[in-house]
């Protein structure tokens, strides 16, 4: 009678926990729906900002095509551009070894 009195005590805890679970779970569907709602709303505003961000971009781009290929024209494509920058030489190594 001892085993049936334990099993029956370990039945009854997970019964009740079964019970909580059944009863909470509604709730917390409804609450990952809303927000899987609110969430799509966001995507469709985005797809539609990214859609006229799109079309921007490709009215832009045929005058940003005839730019570049005057600019190109003009000034020659150095192989280096941080050579041509004006930047100052590094003197880091020869200081180093200086020291």
């Amino acid at each position: 009678m001892e085993i049936f009195g334990g099993f029956m005590a370990m039945m009854s805890i997970a019964t009740l926990f079964l019970a909580v679970v059944w009863l909470i779970m509604p709730f917390v569907v409804f609450a990952i729906k809303g927000k899987q709602e609110h969430t799509l709303e966001l995507l469709a505003e985005l797809k539609q900002q990214l859609n006229g961000i799109e079309r921007r971009l490709a009215a832009l781009e045929p005058q940003f095509q005839s730019q570049r290929r005057e600019t190109a024209s003009r000034e020659p494509v150095s192989a280096s551009p941080a050579l041509n920058a004006g930047l100052p030489a590094d003197d880091s190594a020869e200081s180093k070894e200086n020291q």
